[in-house]
């Protein structure tokens, strides 16, 4: 089967992908593209799947590069092939032929690229990393290469959207004890539950950092099983793992 590889004008003409699941090599729970080393998935059907994803941004496997993500604000500079992966959840570059790759399968995977400067970045943003500032890191990050956010284009790839997105009181708690204003961010669910908003509040931390432009491409992760893996659709299965969404760009 074909790869799907779902693509942003606003970053055009940079090359870069948000990969469904569909066209791998991985079956049962992980059926399709899981270009995730670590799930427990067969690591020789990852590494194919990691490998047509490679071929697919038109660099060699070991130029595709990522990070052990931590659902940290910690951002690295990439200049090379990586021995080994370090814990971060964003990375920039300037140099062309590098893909910087994130894993994801509900949090959100942002791609940032300032085309006149020459400058990209990746970014893994759960909740978590982006309460904290893994997006602004990123920007400040790439600033640092030389990009100027004004002409930064930042694209959330597919997520998990508010509709399938249920969460405690606890969670509101921590997100208006940092921002009172982050309430809009949440709807009523059912009792004590709502409904959080994740890529509105990506594109408000893009949009108050100053970024030229930001969008959401608007496919949720949770609600089709057929291109999309989700760690929460999975958990509501009780199935024993999940695989893992790749977007990638590069220059």
């Amino acid at each position: 089967m074909t790869l799907e590889i779902l693509t942003s004008e606003q970053l055009s003409p940079i090359r870069h992908g948000f990969f469904t699941r569909r066209g791998g090599a991985s079956s049962g729970v992980f059926a399709g593209l899981n270009c995730g080393t670590g799930s427990t998935d067969q690591s020789d059907v990852v590494a194919i799947n990691r490998a047509r994803a490679a071929e697919a941004m038109e660099v060699a496997p070991d130029a595709l590069l990522g990070v052990h993500q931590t659902h940290s604000a910690d951002v690295i500079t990439v200049t090379g092939p990586q021995a080994d992966k370090p814990r971060a959840d964003a990375m920039v570059t300037s140099r062309p032929g590098l893909a910087l790759s994130i894993l994801t399968a509900d949090c959100q995977p942002v791609l940032f690229a300032d085309a006149n400067a020459g400058v990209i970045g990746a970014a893994h943003a759960g909740w978590r990393g982006a309460l904290d500032g893994i997006l602004e890191a990123t920007l400040a990050a790439m600033e640092a290469l030389g990009a100027d956010r004004g002409n930064t284009v930042a694209v959330i790839g597919p997520t998990i959207s508010q509709r399938a997105y249920e969460v405690g009181p606890e969670f509101f708690d921590d997100f208006v004890a940092d921002d009172p204003e982050n309430a809009r961010f949440f709807a009523h669910g059912e009792g004590d539950r709502m409904q959080f908003d994740l890529p509105g509040y990506g594109l408000h931390r893009l949009r108050r950092a100053g970024v030229g432009q930001a969008e959401w491409i608007r496919h949720c992760t949770y609600s089709d099983d057929n291109r999309f893996y989700s760690y929460r659709r999975s958990t509501h299965a009780k199935e024993a793992d999940y695989g893992r969404l790749l977007s990638a760009i590069r220059l």
